[in-house]
C-alpha cells in the first residue's frame, strides 16, 4: 500500500471512530458530538497568552480518552506531567513527561491517559486574540473534509 493511501486510510479510521463514539455519546462516559471543539469540566482547560502566542493547557485523568481536532498549522506541544499513549495517522507512541513534540499541520491525535497528565499546546497567535472560539476556528478543523478545504484555500 502506498504511503499516501495508508495515511488516507488512517484518517478514515480516526473519523469512523469519532463518528461511532459520538453516536453513543451520553454526556457522561462519552462526551462530544464530532461537530465542534468540546469544553467539559472532565477535561479542564487553562488558556494563557503572551505576545503572539496562545497556550492551551488540558488536564486529563487516568483512563480518559480525547479525540482531538485536526491542527491546521505546525505547533509545539508539551507533556508536563504524566504518561500518555497517542495515536495519529502515522503511528501510536507512548510519551512520558517531561517531553515535547513538534506537531505537523494536519495532525489529529487520539490521546489516552495512562496516568493523570497535563498536556499543553503552544500556538501562534499573530492577532493576539483572546477569544477562544475565534482561536479554535483559526487553529483547528473538526474533520478531514474541513481540513482539506482549508489547505486548498491556503494554496490558492
Amino acid at each position: 500500500m502506498e504511503i499516501k493511501e495508508l495515511v488516507k486510510s488512517n484518517h478514515k479510521k480516526i473519523e469512523e471512530l469519532t463518528l461511532a463514539l459520538c453516536s453513543i455519546a451520553d454526556g457522561e462516559s462519552i462526551i462530544g458530538n464530532g461537530k465542534e471543539v468540546m469544553h467539559h469540566e472532565e477535561f479542564p482547560l487553562k488558556h494563557s497568552f503572551a505576545d503572539g502566542i496562545y497556550v492551551r493547557q488540558m488536564d486529563m485523568k487516568q483512563g480518559s480518552i480525547v479525540i482531538g481536532a485536526i491542527h491546521k498549522d505546525e505547533h509545539v506541544w508539551f507533556l508536563l506531567t504524566g504518561n500518555l499513549t497517542i495515536g495519529t495517522k502515522d503511528k501510536v507512541e507512548d510519551y512520558i513527561a517531561p517531553c515535547y513534540v513538534i506537531s505537523k499541520p494536519g495532525t489529529q491525535r487520539i490521546i489516552y491517559a495512562n496516568e493523570d497528565s497535563i498536556f499543553v499546546n503552544i500556538h501562534k497567535n499573530p492577532t493576539n486574540s483572546q477569544n477562544i472560539k475565534e482561536l479554535e476556528n483559526e487553529l483547528v478543523s473538526i474533520n478531514q473534509t474541513e481540513y482539506e478545504k482549508y489547505v486548498q484555500t491556503k494554496t490558492n
